[in-house]
Protein backbone atom coordinates (compact mmCIF):
# COMPACT_ATOMS: atom_id res chain seq x y z
CA UNK A 1 0.00 0.00 0.00
CA UNK A 2 3.03 2.52 1.21
CA UNK A 3 4.26 1.28 -2.45
CA UNK A 4 1.16 2.66 -4.12
CA UNK A 5 0.96 5.82 -2.23
CA UNK A 6 4.93 6.62 -3.56
CA UNK A 7 3.96 5.67 -6.82
CA UNK A 8 1.39 8.20 -7.41
CA UNK A 9 3.15 11.39 -6.85
CA UNK A 10 5.83 9.97 -9.14
CA UNK A 11 3.51 9.81 -12.08
CA UNK A 12 1.92 13.18 -11.03
CA UNK A 13 5.00 14.56 -11.05
CA UNK A 14 6.10 13.33 -14.38
CA UNK A 15 2.46 14.07 -15.48
CA UNK A 16 3.37 17.89 -15.00
CA UNK A 17 6.65 17.92 -16.03
CA UNK A 18 4.85 16.86 -19.83
CA UNK A 19 2.11 18.76 -19.76
CA UNK A 20 4.32 21.96 -18.33
CA UNK A 21 6.36 20.80 -21.41
CA UNK A 22 4.13 21.42 -24.08
CA UNK A 23 2.42 24.64 -23.22
CA UNK A 24 5.82 25.85 -22.87
CA UNK A 25 6.16 24.82 -26.87
CA UNK A 26 2.82 26.10 -28.00
CA UNK A 27 3.55 29.60 -26.12
CA UNK A 28 6.87 29.82 -28.45
CA UNK A 29 5.33 28.41 -31.32
CA UNK A 30 2.33 30.77 -30.93
CA UNK A 31 3.98 34.12 -30.13
CA UNK A 32 6.58 33.08 -33.58
CA UNK A 33 3.27 33.12 -35.40
CA UNK A 34 1.39 36.25 -34.38
CA UNK A 35 4.04 38.72 -36.14
CA UNK A 36 3.52 37.31 -39.52
CA UNK A 37 -0.33 37.07 -39.35
CA UNK A 38 -1.09 40.31 -37.31
CA UNK A 39 -2.60 42.50 -39.56
CA UNK A 40 -0.85 46.30 -40.06
CA UNK A 41 -1.55 48.68 -37.41
CA UNK A 42 -2.57 51.91 -38.59
CA UNK A 43 0.92 54.30 -39.35
CA UNK A 44 1.59 57.00 -37.80
CA UNK A 45 1.95 60.67 -39.32
CA UNK A 46 5.15 60.47 -39.21
CA UNK A 47 5.26 57.43 -40.97
CA UNK A 48 2.64 58.32 -43.74
CA UNK A 49 4.03 59.62 -46.93
CA UNK A 50 3.86 63.41 -47.36
CA UNK A 51 0.75 65.10 -49.35
CA UNK A 52 1.09 66.29 -52.72
CA UNK A 53 1.08 69.50 -53.56
CA UNK A 54 -2.14 70.98 -54.36
CA UNK A 55 -2.57 72.09 -58.17
CA UNK A 56 -5.13 74.49 -57.01
CA UNK A 57 -3.38 77.69 -56.33
CA UNK A 58 -4.38 79.19 -52.00
CA UNK A 59 -6.11 82.79 -51.53
CA UNK A 60 -3.60 85.36 -51.97
CA UNK A 61 -1.12 82.96 -53.93
CA UNK A 62 0.03 83.93 -57.20
CA UNK A 63 0.17 81.47 -59.56
CA UNK A 64 3.07 79.93 -60.41
CA UNK A 65 6.05 81.56 -63.64
CA UNK A 66 5.84 77.85 -65.23
CA UNK A 67 2.41 77.43 -65.44
CA UNK A 68 1.15 77.61 -68.95
CA UNK A 69 -1.35 80.25 -70.09
CA UNK A 70 -4.91 79.12 -70.94
CA UNK A 71 -5.87 79.84 -74.45
CA UNK A 72 -8.21 82.69 -73.49
CA UNK A 73 -5.29 84.77 -71.72
CA UNK A 74 -2.75 84.23 -74.56
CA UNK A 75 -6.34 85.12 -77.42
CA UNK A 76 -5.82 83.89 -80.70
CA UNK A 77 -2.17 83.96 -80.73
CA UNK A 78 -2.60 86.85 -83.76
CA UNK A 79 -0.03 89.60 -83.47
CA UNK A 80 -1.26 93.44 -83.90
CA UNK A 81 -0.78 94.49 -87.43
CA UNK A 82 2.29 97.44 -87.87
CA UNK A 83 0.79 100.43 -89.34
CA UNK A 84 3.31 101.46 -91.88
CA UNK A 85 1.79 105.30 -92.06
CA UNK A 86 0.87 108.19 -90.04
CA UNK A 87 -2.88 109.08 -89.52
CA UNK A 88 -2.07 112.65 -90.39
CA UNK A 89 1.25 114.99 -92.09
CA UNK A 90 2.40 117.89 -92.09
CA UNK A 91 3.65 119.78 -94.66
CA UNK A 92 5.81 123.36 -95.17
CA UNK A 93 7.48 125.16 -98.19
CA UNK A 94 8.69 127.68 -99.90
CA UNK A 95 9.35 128.48 -103.57
CA UNK A 96 8.54 130.44 -106.91
CA UNK A 97 5.63 130.67 -109.24
CA UNK A 98 5.65 130.87 -113.05
CA UNK A 99 2.67 132.55 -114.72
CA UNK A 100 0.62 131.05 -117.73
CA UNK A 101 -2.49 132.39 -119.68
CA UNK A 102 -3.72 135.86 -119.34
CA UNK A 103 -2.03 135.95 -115.95
CA UNK A 104 1.86 135.49 -117.42
CA UNK A 105 0.96 138.99 -119.90
CA UNK A 106 0.92 141.12 -116.67
CA UNK A 107 2.66 139.18 -113.88
CA UNK A 108 6.33 138.10 -114.23
CA UNK A 109 7.16 134.88 -113.35
CA UNK A 110 9.65 134.33 -109.96
CA UNK A 111 7.21 135.64 -107.88
CA UNK A 112 7.85 134.24 -103.87
CA UNK A 113 5.38 131.49 -102.45
CA UNK A 114 4.81 130.35 -99.31
CA UNK A 115 2.71 126.82 -98.80
CA UNK A 116 1.83 125.11 -95.65
CA UNK A 117 -0.87 122.25 -95.07
CA UNK A 118 -1.90 119.04 -93.72
CA UNK A 119 -2.99 115.42 -95.04
CA UNK A 120 -5.58 113.10 -93.61
CA UNK A 121 -4.30 109.67 -94.23
CA UNK A 122 -6.81 106.72 -94.40
CA UNK A 123 -3.99 104.00 -95.90
CA UNK A 124 -0.20 103.92 -96.79
CA UNK A 125 -1.24 105.00 -100.55
CA UNK A 126 -4.66 107.59 -100.31
CA UNK A 127 -6.05 110.33 -98.20
CA UNK A 128 -6.93 114.22 -98.38
CA UNK A 129 -5.09 117.03 -98.00
CA UNK A 130 -5.54 120.48 -97.15
CA UNK A 131 -3.08 123.64 -98.15
CA UNK A 132 -3.05 126.77 -97.63
CA UNK A 133 -0.88 129.02 -99.97
CA UNK A 134 0.66 132.67 -100.74
CA UNK A 135 1.96 133.84 -103.94
CA UNK A 136 3.06 136.88 -104.74
CA UNK A 137 2.07 138.03 -108.38
CA UNK A 138 5.06 140.90 -109.28
CA UNK A 139 3.44 143.32 -112.04
CA UNK A 140 5.78 143.59 -114.87
CA UNK A 141 6.83 147.43 -116.16
CA UNK A 142 4.52 147.36 -119.40
CA UNK A 143 1.20 146.13 -116.97
CA UNK A 144 2.81 149.38 -114.86
CA UNK A 145 2.34 151.38 -117.87
CA UNK A 146 -0.38 150.43 -118.87
CA UNK A 147 -2.24 151.54 -115.35
CA UNK A 148 0.28 154.34 -115.61
CA UNK A 149 1.40 153.89 -112.13
CA UNK A 150 4.98 153.89 -110.87
CA UNK A 151 4.40 150.69 -108.94
CA UNK A 152 1.86 148.29 -106.99
CA UNK A 153 1.69 145.25 -104.99
CA UNK A 154 -0.28 142.22 -106.33
CA UNK A 155 -0.80 138.54 -104.82
CA UNK A 156 -2.97 135.77 -104.78
CA UNK A 157 -4.20 133.60 -101.44
CA UNK A 158 -5.28 129.78 -102.38
CA UNK A 159 -6.82 126.89 -100.20
CA UNK A 160 -7.19 123.71 -101.90
CA UNK A 161 -8.38 120.40 -101.28
CA UNK A 162 -7.14 117.40 -102.70
CA UNK A 163 -7.41 113.86 -102.74
CA UNK A 164 -3.50 112.74 -102.79
CA UNK A 165 -2.13 109.22 -103.84
CA UNK A 166 0.93 108.08 -102.46
CA UNK A 167 3.20 106.31 -105.04
CA UNK A 168 6.27 104.74 -102.86
CA UNK A 169 9.23 103.60 -105.05
CA UNK A 170 11.51 102.32 -102.10
CA UNK A 171 12.31 102.84 -98.07
CA UNK A 172 13.71 106.70 -99.20
CA UNK A 173 12.13 107.60 -102.23
CA UNK A 174 8.30 108.08 -103.44
CA UNK A 175 6.43 110.36 -104.87
CA UNK A 176 2.64 111.61 -104.62
CA UNK A 177 -0.04 112.68 -107.04
CA UNK A 178 -2.87 115.34 -106.41
CA UNK A 179 -6.31 116.85 -107.91
CA UNK A 180 -9.23 118.70 -106.76
CA UNK A 181 -11.55 121.89 -105.97
CA UNK A 182 -9.69 125.37 -104.87
CA UNK A 183 -10.91 128.80 -103.72
CA UNK A 184 -8.82 132.07 -104.91
CA UNK A 185 -8.35 135.51 -103.46
CA UNK A 186 -6.83 138.22 -105.69
CA UNK A 187 -5.93 141.51 -104.50
CA UNK A 188 -3.51 144.48 -105.70
CA UNK A 189 -2.77 147.74 -104.87
CA UNK A 190 -0.89 150.67 -107.14
CA UNK A 191 1.01 152.99 -105.90
CA UNK A 192 -1.00 155.56 -107.69
CA UNK A 193 -2.24 156.85 -111.26
CA UNK A 194 -2.56 159.06 -113.70
CA UNK A 195 -5.17 157.76 -115.51
CA UNK A 196 -8.32 159.65 -115.47
CA UNK A 197 -11.76 158.13 -113.85
CA UNK A 198 -14.34 157.39 -116.42
CA UNK A 199 -11.79 157.04 -119.51
CA UNK A 200 -11.73 153.65 -121.41
CA UNK A 201 -10.54 150.84 -120.06
CA UNK A 202 -7.30 149.06 -121.16
CA UNK A 203 -6.74 145.14 -121.22
CA UNK A 204 -4.65 145.32 -117.78
CA UNK A 205 -7.76 147.09 -115.54
CA UNK A 206 -10.08 144.55 -117.53
CA UNK A 207 -7.61 141.63 -115.87
CA UNK A 208 -7.34 143.70 -113.05
CA UNK A 209 -11.06 143.74 -112.18
CA UNK A 210 -12.05 147.03 -111.96
CA UNK A 211 -13.29 147.89 -115.56
CA UNK A 212 -16.76 148.88 -115.08
CA UNK A 213 -18.96 148.51 -118.12
CA UNK A 214 -15.85 149.17 -120.23
CA UNK A 215 -14.70 152.40 -118.28
CA UNK A 216 -12.61 153.18 -115.11
CA UNK A 217 -14.66 153.87 -112.11
CA UNK A 218 -15.04 157.71 -111.73
CA UNK A 219 -14.61 157.77 -108.01
CA UNK A 220 -11.03 156.43 -108.66
CA UNK A 221 -11.19 153.11 -107.20
CA UNK A 222 -9.23 151.23 -109.89
CA UNK A 223 -6.46 151.33 -107.82
CA UNK A 224 -7.22 149.10 -105.49
CA UNK A 225 -8.28 145.24 -107.09
CA UNK A 226 -9.84 142.41 -105.01
CA UNK A 227 -11.38 139.70 -106.68
CA UNK A 228 -12.20 136.20 -105.69
CA UNK A 229 -12.33 133.00 -107.67
CA UNK A 230 -13.57 129.38 -107.87
CA UNK A 231 -11.33 126.77 -110.04
CA UNK A 232 -9.12 123.75 -109.59
CA UNK A 233 -5.29 122.72 -109.37
CA UNK A 234 -3.65 119.46 -109.51
CA UNK A 235 0.08 118.27 -109.60
CA UNK A 236 2.25 116.18 -107.73
CA UNK A 237 5.51 115.48 -106.40
CA UNK A 238 8.91 113.71 -104.96
CA UNK A 239 9.67 112.86 -102.02
CA UNK A 240 13.46 111.86 -100.46
CA UNK A 241 13.12 110.34 -96.72
CA UNK A 242 15.89 112.60 -94.16
CA UNK A 243 15.04 110.75 -90.92
CA UNK A 244 12.31 108.24 -90.00
CA UNK A 245 9.89 111.13 -89.22
CA UNK A 246 10.88 113.53 -91.34
CA UNK A 247 11.04 114.02 -94.78
CA UNK A 248 12.06 116.32 -98.14
CA UNK A 249 9.43 116.96 -100.76
CA UNK A 250 9.77 119.35 -104.22
CA UNK A 251 6.18 119.55 -105.55
CA UNK A 252 4.69 121.23 -109.11
CA UNK A 253 1.59 122.06 -109.20
CA UNK A 254 -0.98 124.31 -111.85
CA UNK A 255 -3.66 126.57 -110.36
CA UNK A 256 -6.24 127.84 -111.94
CA UNK A 257 -9.43 130.08 -111.26
CA UNK A 258 -11.86 132.42 -113.04
CA UNK A 259 -14.34 135.29 -112.06
CA UNK A 260 -16.46 136.59 -114.95
CA UNK A 261 -14.03 135.43 -117.46
CA UNK A 262 -11.32 136.69 -115.99
CA UNK A 263 -8.24 134.25 -115.09
CA UNK A 264 -5.66 133.53 -112.65
CA UNK A 265 -3.37 131.17 -113.55
CA UNK A 266 0.16 130.05 -111.78
CA UNK A 267 2.46 127.03 -111.90
CA UNK A 268 4.47 127.18 -108.62
CA UNK A 269 7.21 125.53 -107.49
CA UNK A 270 7.48 124.34 -104.28
CA UNK A 271 10.39 122.71 -101.86
CA UNK A 272 9.85 121.75 -98.29
CA UNK A 273 9.46 119.36 -95.36
CA UNK A 274 6.71 117.19 -94.36
CA UNK A 275 6.65 114.56 -91.47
Amino acid sequence: MIRKFATVPAFRVALTLILVTILAGATTVFAQQTPAQQTPAEQTPAQQPPAEPSAQPQPGQQPSSTQEASPEEIGLGRKPKVKDYKNWTFNVGAGASLTNGKTAVFVRGGGPIAAAGVARNYSKYFGFRLDFQFDNLPLRNSALELAQAPGATSHVYSLTLDPIINVPASKVWGGYILAGPAFYHRTGKLNSSTAIPGSACNPFFIWWGQCLNGSLPVRGEFLKANQNDLGENFGGGITRKITPDLEFYAEFRYLHGKHYNITTDLSPITIGVRW
